[in-house]
């Protein structure tokens, strides 16, 4: 018996259709004469969690991170269980089991990781659907491929998963924990992606706040050649006074005085360079996920996870291809659905597709149609079966416009045009200009819109105003001629701030990552990657930063503005979590195991180092914000008002950790006063003959020049008279190396607190080692032969 698994109900159920009838159905999966079709409900095992891996973790402490599985386990998902019985008594009785996951490494370790699950050791061929129309079911049914061929795929969303899972479930505790030494509540979520995608709308927002406009000014004039006038600007030598440091004329006087220098025409113009230069520019590619939802955003104002959804909603529909593609070409094969896809886009009842679809040419073959650059999928275009746009929401319908566009597009001529860049010499000075004359339209006449201004966000009108620049209709001249100055003015513009993120433009950011990296190498080495993230989880990852009240949407444009929880967040964390440089590099890896290159353990123990490394970072973080009072002592809490017996006083947020304490004075804590005690207790020698220590009642008093010490100071005095030696620096009561029953090393660092060094102390049974960060931390250790039993 032949079983297909198929990723969720709606695909198991048009397999079923395409299989040989009657179709029956059955609880959780479908009989058909040429076998049985089941489905998952996407991941229906999950990862465990840290306490289902052992109880202690379900308390959050410092002292058990990083948690790193020697064993890696799975759970069947509460709501997934009768649907995982299901499969696994389908799977006892197939004789041949066929993977009908998604065409990408999430579809296949989805299927793959429940059948390791069960240790399936039946033949497992693979089914490839890009499309769910009847027609490329059947077809993909006949090309069945060996599912080890998909190995290093599942390999890679493997490393991905539990990569993910490492730095989620660690760094998220590490800095949660981190906040709460610091008063702070909720959950710090840090993840991978979502970590470094955060941070770039956070110094996004600096950028804006940070930013001071600049007046500048340029200049134009109008010269007269033989067989026409034209207009050139000005450009400044490096010498020119007046400019600032990004060769901006910045002084008015300036430009005026050279308006009124060149008014005076004491000579002749000459053009210095001619250069004239035939263009053309390839057809637009087809769509991948993120390029969909980046011009969807950019025309429409939908958000990414929108586009996503509707996409899906087409691709169910059987009226597009698979929408999860990271691909932007076309095999070689489907070249020949081109006649029946455009003959529908022409019978489609929408004038403006029809009339493009008319001057289409299939003797056209674009650079889209590529075997080379397909991966597990290919560009989302539309199916042979006929669209009823009718019948389709008005998102639907946008969407399915914008792939059917950039399909025909394929079948118009390349745009060619003529290119001009003239230098002038006139007064000594240099003016340029540049012009562009359309020699054939070629497929740009599908993307010219008398309303294109409305859907430009700025860069893409600074690059439309450059077009129309180039655009300016320029006589016929040549290296040599001379020009006669006609007029010219100076105009006063000013520098533009950045713009704020939208949900789309995240996301292109995300996909082009290599423009905010750091490392200048490292952003060369990017520049051919595929981004961060995947295209199915970029909208989600951007969605879930809302969610978590990390970003908050604002205005028309919902523009993405950081919350106080994203600024605390970022700032605390390093640099290896905020900038996308170690991420990208990492999504490099991963493409690499997808091609066979390289292997899963290494790629994991990589991120556990790291992980580690991040984890003892964040034991030493303070998140701490410029109006609050940080904590002398532990340097990771903040200073809390607090209502005692006898009244308001201040008290360490990373309580019981730290026991700092001092006196309100007007509402602020005297912390001044508190270190000055300190500093001249921690001078003096204790014993029980000290006549500065009193004994009142329950109250004790430890005076020095009439001033009274904390709370704390006074338990690690009591402390440090009972074990017979004086405090360290920063409040610290170990034994000092004076001390004959101590040795002190630096050398082994406290497990546990990860602060103190570990010191050996000789007791009443013998060597024993403990950490001088005591009584903050009462960690001990074995000693044995001089060295601690970690």
């Amino acid at each position: 018996m032949r079983l297909y698994i198929a990723e969720k109900p709606s695909m198991g159920a048009e397999i079923a259709k395409c299989l040989t009838g009657p179709v029956q159905r059955k609880d959780g999966y479908l009989i058909t004469k040429d076998g049985i079709v089941t489905w998952a409900f996407g991941h229906i095992l999950r990862q465990a969690e840290p306490e289902e891996y052992n109880a202690k973790y379900k308390n959050w402490k410092a002292e058990d991170l990083p948690i790193i599985p020697k064993q890696w386990k799975m759970i069947i998902d509460e709501s997934c269980k009768k649907q995982f019985g299901i499969i696994k008594n389908l799977i006892d009785k197939a004789d041949e089991i066929i993977h009908a996951g998604d065409p990408d490494r999430e579809g296949q370790l989805l299927i793959d990781e429940v059948l390791d699950y069960l240790n399936c050791q039946k033949p497992v061929k693979r089914i490839l659907l890009n499309a769910l129309d009847e027609e490329s079911i059947k077809k993909a049914n006949k090309d069945l491929r060996d599912n080890r061929d998909f190995l290093n795929l599942k390999k890679s969303a493997l490393a991905r998963a539990r990569a993910d899972w490492l730095i989620g479930m660690n760094l998220s505790r590490a800095y949660t924990l981190a906040a709460r030494r610091a008063g702070k509540k909720g959950v710090f979520a840090v993840g991978r992606v979502k970590t470094p995608t955060l941070a770039l709308v956070v110094r996004r927002e600096r950028e804006l706040k940070d930013f001071k406009p600049v007046d500048y000014f340029t200049i134009k004039a109008v010269f007269a050649h033989q067989n026409g006038e034209f207009s050139a600007t000005w450009k400044p030598k490096d010498t020119q006074a007046g400019l600032d440091f990004e060769n901006r004329l910045i002084d008015e006087n300036i430009a005026k005085a050279l308006i009124g220098k060149f008014a005076q025409k004491t000579e002749a113009g000459k053009i210095t360079a001619y250069q004239k230069s035939q263009k053309k520019e390839a057809q637009r590619l087809p769509f991948s996920l993120s390029s969909l939802q980046v011009l969807a955003g950019k025309k429409y104002g939908y958000d990414p996870q929108l586009v996503l959804d509707t996409a899906q909603k087409l691709y169910e529909k059987k009226l597009t291809t698979y929408p999860r593609s990271d691909c932007e070409y076309l095999p070689q094969s489907q070249f020949s659905d081109a006649k029946i896809i455009l003959q529908n886009l022409y019978n489609i009842n929408d004038e403006q597709l029809a009339s493009w679809t008319k001057k289409c040419d299939l003797k056209t073959k674009s650079r889209a149609w590529n075997d080379k650059k397909i991966t597990a999928h290919h560009a989302i275009i539309p199916t042979k079966v006929r669209a009823n746009l009718m019948s389709l929401t008005r998102e639907e319908q946008n969407i399915y416009f914008l792939i059917a566009q950039a399909y025909i597009a394929q079948f118009y001529p390349v745009h060619i045009y003529d290119q001009t860049k003239i230098s002038i010499e006139y007064m000594q000075e240099l003016f340029v200009t540049s012009g562009r004359v359309v020699k054939q339209m070629g497929w740009k006449e599908l993307y010219v819109q008398n309303n294109k201004e409305k859907f430009l966000n700025e860069d893409d009108k600074k690059e439309d105003n450059e077009d129309k620049e180039e655009q300016n209709s320029l006589p016929l001249m040549k290296k040599g001629d001379e020009v006669e100055y006609i007029n010219g003015e100076y105009d006063k513009k000013s520098t533009k701030p950045p713009t704020r993120f939208t949900s789309s433009t995240l996301l292109a950011g995300m996909k082009d990552i290599h423009k905010y990296v750091k490392d200048v190498e490292v952003k060369k080495k990017l520049k051919d990657i595929y981004g961060i993230g995947t295209e199915a989880t970029r909208a989600t990852i951007i969605e879930d930063l809302v969610k978590r009240n990390f970003l908050q949407l604002e205005g028309k444009k919902k523009y993405l503005v950081p919350t106080q929880s994203a600024y605390i967040l970022i700032d605390a964390l390093p640099d290896e979590m905020t900038y996308p440089d170690s991420t990208a590099i990492w999504e490099d890896y991963l493409h690499s195991l997808s091609e066979g290159k390289g292997s899963v353990e290494e790629f994991l123990a990589k991120q556990a180092e790291f992980t580690q490394s991040l984890c003892i970072k964040a034991t030493k973080t303070a998140l701490i914000q410029e109006h609050e009072y940080k904590c002398p002592r532990c340097n990771q809490g903040i200073l809390v008002k607090r209502k005692g017996k006898n009244g308001e006083f201040w008290g360490c947020s990373n309580f019981p950790n730290c026991r700092m304490t001092c006196n309100d004075v007007d509402g602020k804590p005297d912390i001044e006063k508190t270190k000055f005690n300190f500093n001249n207790y921690r001078q003096m020698s204790y014993n029980n003959s000290d006549k500065n220590y009193i004994k009142s009642g329950q109250n004790e008093i430890f005076q020095q020049d009439n001033q009274l010490i904390s709370a704390w100071d006074l338990i690690a005095r009591e402390n440090t008279k009972k074990m017979n030696f004086a405090p360290k620096e920063k409040f610290s009561a170990m034994p000092i190396e004076k001390n004959k029953n101590t040795k002190a090393t630096s050398k082994y660092l406290c497990t546990r607190c990860k602060e103190g060094n570990l010191r050996r102390i000789r007791g009443k049974n013998g060597w024993f080692w403990a950490c001088s960060n005591y009584p903050h931390c009462t960690a001990t250790y074995d000693d044995n032969n001089g060295i601690p039993v970690l």
